[in-house]
Formats: C-alpha cells, structure tokens, sequence
C-alpha cells in the first residue's frame, strides 16, 4: 500500500506544474483575439472559444503522452 502510494507522489508534484498553463492559456486566448476583433465583448467571447480548444488540444496531447507511456 505504501509502494503505491509513493509511486503516486511525482505525479502529483507534476500535476501542480499544470496551474501554470493557466494564465498562458487566457494571456494567449485574449491577445489572440484582441488582434482579430475591436470590441469587448466579441474580445472576451472569442477569447473563451480559443481558451476552450487550446484546453482541449492540451488534454489531447496529454492523452498522448500517457497512453504512450503505459506501454514502456
């Protein structure tokens, strides 16, 4: 029980490297769409879409990267 618990504990030392992405992910998603738009709203609603896909693209690539590894 304890092997396994410390076979556990660096993945949760990586998981709180992931609280990084997160100003990234909404500084990119707002100048992004500040280039592409002049008003507010259209900036804040754009900026939620891509915050969502560069979200999902992340959680694709980590799929990934865990499925590959599983197998090593």
């Amino acid at each position: 029980m304890l092997a396994q618990l410390l076979m556990l504990l660096p993945l949760a030392a990586m998981t709180e490297r992931l609280w990084y992405a997160l100003p990234l992910v909404v500084s990119v998603s707002l100048v992004y769409s500040a280039t592409r738009h002049e008003q507010v709203g259209a900036i804040l609603n754009n900026a939620w879409r891509n915050a969502l896909w560069i979200l999902f693209f992340m959680f694709l690539a980590a799929m990934v990267v865990q499925i590959t590894t599983w197998t090593l």
